[in-house]
């Protein structure tokens, strides 16, 4: 909500509860990224800039393979997922983090994450190393800006850079002082990259 509130003077800004997150809809089992990038494109109707962190970084890749002219652009904020590390180092690396964001944002996720509940949320954890994100990213036509958070104790600077080089029109950035939520921590300072971002993209 910080960043939307930050980008909404510059922007017209929607932020979508996806089916099974938030106050939206709960399936019985986690949706897919494919069918997650399915409801994100039924949802917009019209050509956007997409922004997302983390997961959701995956969600709107797989959406501008699926439809690139309703995807103007994207802002890639903390994109996972590396592969290298295994599932018990990603979640030492997801307590790692968790030392270094607000504690603000930690209520938020804690509170998103009982409304998920115990099942989806495994199967989402589950799913995210299973989606070929390395595959897909030489076939995004949208220009992509890829920003990591300095301390961010989840995605790595080189995962980040990686990141950056496959994609064809892609650049990454770094926000100095921020961990992996840095639409929530530095909200004003991404609000002047995606500014930045938007102008060399028109």
């Amino acid at each position: 909500m910080r960043a939307l509130r930050e980008l909404s003077a510059d922007f017209t800004c929607r932020a979508p509860d996806l089916p099974g997150y938030g106050r939206s809809v709960k399936p019985s089992n986690a949706l897919s990224v494919a069918e997650l990038a399915e409801a994100l494109l039924q949802w917009l109707d019209e050509p956007a800039l997409l922004l997302a962190n983390s997961f959701g970084c995956q969600v709107v890749l797989e959406a501008a393979l699926r439809d690139p002219a309703r995807v103007r652009g994207l802002v890639l904020v903390g994109p996972t997922y590396d592969p290298r590390p295994r599932l018990a180092q990603s979640a030492a690396r997801l307590l790692r983090d968790a030392v270094r964001e607000q504690p603000s944002l930690l209520r938020g996720i804690v509170r998103d994450y009982l409304r998920m509940g115990p099942r989806r949320l495994a199967q989402t954890a589950l799913a995210m190393p299973r989606d070929p994100v390395l595959e897909k990213l030489p076939r995004i036509e949208a220009p992509t800006l890829v920003v990591r958070g300095e301390r961010d104790g989840i995605v790595s600077q080189s995962w980040t850079e990686r990141v950056a080089s496959l994609l064809p029109r892609g650049r990454s950035t770094v926000v100095p002082g921020a961990a992996h939520a840095v639409h929530w921590s530095h909200a004003r300072e991404l609000r002047r990259l995606v500014l930045d971002f938007v102008e060399e993209v028109e």
